[in-house]
């Protein structure tokens, strides 16, 4: 069988999918490189979920015992009813079962440390490097280019560059983006403006039949937590609802989240009382409906990925998904002295990862329903039959090094 040739990488994005995946090729002995249009690392609001899944993957590349210190560690979030009535319990962790506790840490906190991880394995890193278009794309490797005019021969170009994909476009010149008519929207407030009940457990989903309200605690000792609303817009507002002046007004998110809070206890009344316009985040829900490849005819052009798979927040499983998909292509790339078919390879990181993600899909519809308002005849409806508790080891529990070197074994 002949050998993969792999002389390097090229990732563009600098996000959390990026870094990582770079992290992971560097252990892999892989040379990379990643350019990222803005300045500077991305220092953006709001924190992650980080479930064992993606706990695993930041353990194997060796920075797990660093953030697990630098964020909230929990293992459950409860839904609870108007009367605060426990309805059941969701698992984000647990080190008995699991392995690891789940980790709400905040981005730039986790970007940050991948930062200095791939800076101390001098992994290079170009900022205010946009990418252009691909000039040529064959069996040999690719040539892509940069706004700034340069040239950059690599043997495969990742776009790790999100739900807006420039690199897709190579790929699929005409797909849009499509937004599903919900939004988040969240904020960030102390702890103790909510005046919780002595042993309230947190996070929770508190469920009505207006919707639902999310308190999750962040920051090491837990002494600010999100609050958060889901907002969905009526048919009429769904084409503009999602612009950039929507996103840009806080306000209007404050006013959502202080509104129809009456059916709610009093720490939720308590929660909104007070809201710093510059803690508040809108997070529209796009998603990218599913993809016949995430790759080019050569294997050499490859999205991953919000490009790839764009998931909306419910399960708080979009960053953990990503992590999933660098990991994985970057031990099967690890193991190019016993692949000879990249295309082969490649369909079979798709394949296990769709596979993944699809299930994750269908978790994030059961979850919308417990969170989303009746509409009359459906979704969140007290009167709708007994939910079933969520079984998540699938989802936890992977073995990524088994799955790929079976398939190896199988291939050879």
């Amino acid at each position: 069988m002949s050998k993969l040739t792999v002389d390097n990488v090229s990732i563009i994005g600098a996000g959390l999918a990026g870094l990582t995946l770079a992290l992971a090729l560097h252990q892999q002995s892989i040379p990379v490189t990643i350019y990222e249009s803005r300045p500077a690392p991305l220092n953006i609001g709001g924190a992650v979920m980080l479930s064992p899944n993606a706990l695993k993957v930041l353990d194997a590349l060796g920075i797990y015992d660093i953030v697990k210190t630098k964020g909230y560690n929990f293992d459950s979030l409860e839904y609870r009813d108007i009367n605060g009535n426990l309805t059941e319990i969701q698992e984000f962790g647990g080190v008995e079962k699991y392995g690891y506790h789940g980790l709400r840490i905040y981005r730039y906190v986790l970007i940050d440390e991948l930062v200095a991880a791939l800076t101390k394995a001098g992994v290079r890193m170009e900022y205010g490097a946009k990418f252009s278009h691909i000039e040529k794309d064959t069996t040999e490797g690719v040539t892509f280019a940069l706004t700034d005019g340069r040239s950059i021969s690599t043997s495969i170009l990742v776009g790790a560059d999100g739900i807006h994909s420039t690199v897709r476009k190579y790929l699929y010149p005409d797909l849009e983006t499509t937004f599903v008519g919900m939004a988040g929207i969240t904020a960030a407030v102390p702890t103790s403006q909510l005046r919780l009940p002595q042993g309230y457990h947190i996070p929770v989903t508190i469920v009505s039949p207006k919707g639902a309200f999310i308190i999750a605690p962040q920051k090491v000792d837990g002494s600010e937590v999100l609050i958060g609303k889901q907002m969905r817009l009526a048919p009429a507002d769904r084409q503009t609802g999602w612009d950039r002046d929507f996103v840009a007004d806080k306000q209007s998110a404050i006013e959502f989240l202080q509104s129809g809070n009456e059916a709610f206890p009093e720490f939720v009344r308590n929660a909104v009382s007070r809201i710093d316009p510059d803690k508040v985040n809108k997070w529209p829900f796009f998603v990218v409906h599913r993809l016949d490849r995430w790759t080019s005819a050569t294997g050499n052009v490859v999205i991953l990925g919000d490009a790839a798979h764009a998931i909306p927040p419910s399960a708080g499983q979009g960053i953990n998904q990503a992590f999933e998909d660098v990991y994985i292509l970057a031990l099967i790339l690890g193991q190019r002295d016993s692949i000879g078919d990249i295309a082969a390879a490649l369909h079979f990181w798709q394949t296990y990862r769709q596979d993944r993600v699809d299930k994750v899909l269908e978790l994030n519809k059961q979850i919308d329903q417990r969170r989303m308002p009746s509409t009359g005849a459906g979704v969140g409806k007290e009167s709708d039959p007994a939910k079933q508790s969520f079984e998540l080891g699938w989802l936890y529990n992977p073995d990524f090094k088994k799955g790929v070197m079976d398939w190896v074994a199988k291939s050879a």
